[in-house]
């Protein structure tokens, strides 16, 4: 398995997602050089939205697919957003109107918050074809917390708002290499890589 579909048309994780298998010596594909569109997401758990997009990948191509499904979670607005990350604040306009969207929403629903703790989740799924029993999965969790003004222009999504812990940056501040060190996809990668890489 050296060529792997990457079941996902986001940039900012396709990006993320082409460094971290490159030590793997896995050869990244978009979905979108085979003409695949975004797959369905019905479902209410990561690991399940995660399975869809990768086996709607592999059924398209005949290849082994990963996908990450992911997303911010905020206990004290119980779990929210959650699978619903990208659409929190509805489904219309192109990628950077919702994301500005969803992070007003979140911010107007923290700005009164005596917690603001949140954190990052991510599930990676690898099937090795469409009907796989049994697919590699691995999970990564980055805890942080929500700032009310956003800081940086790097990284994607709610990124300017999140605080790592102990960090004095926000996510959209830190360098490429530094966020693919730390973040909730570098955390499942590398438990994804202790399952695909026999201990020696």
């Amino acid at each position: 398995m050296d060529r792997i579909v990457v079941a996902s048309n986001n940039p900012g994780k396709l990006r993320e997602l082409a460094a971290l298998l490159a030590p793997l010596g896995l050869e990244a594909l978009n979905q979108s050089t085979f003409g695949i569109g975004e797959a369905q997401e019905p479902h209410d758990t990561f690991v399940e939205n995660a399975l869809a997009k990768a086996r709607h990948a592999s059924k398209a191509t005949g290849l082994a697919a990963i996908a990450d499904d992911s997303g911010l979670c905020v206990p004290s607005l119980r779990g929210e957003p959650g699978v619903h990350s990208a659409y929190y604040a509805g489904r219309d306009g192109a990628r950077d109107v919702r994301d500005a969207r969803n992070n007003a929403k979140l911010v107007a629903a923290l700005r009164d918050a005596a917690d603001r703790a949140a954190f990052y989740y991510c599930v990676l799924v690898i099937v090795r074809g469409p009907t796989d029993p049994t697919p590699v999965i691995a999970d990564g969790r980055w805890q942080g917390s929500i700032e009310l003004e956003p800081r940086g222009a790097g990284g994607f999504g709610y990124d300017p708002y999140f605080m790592p812990s102990g960090s004095s940056l926000t996510a959209a501040e830190m360098a490429p290499d530094e966020k693919n060190r730390v973040s909730h996809r570098a955390k499942a990668m590398a438990a994804l890589r202790e399952k695909l890489v026999p201990a020696s």
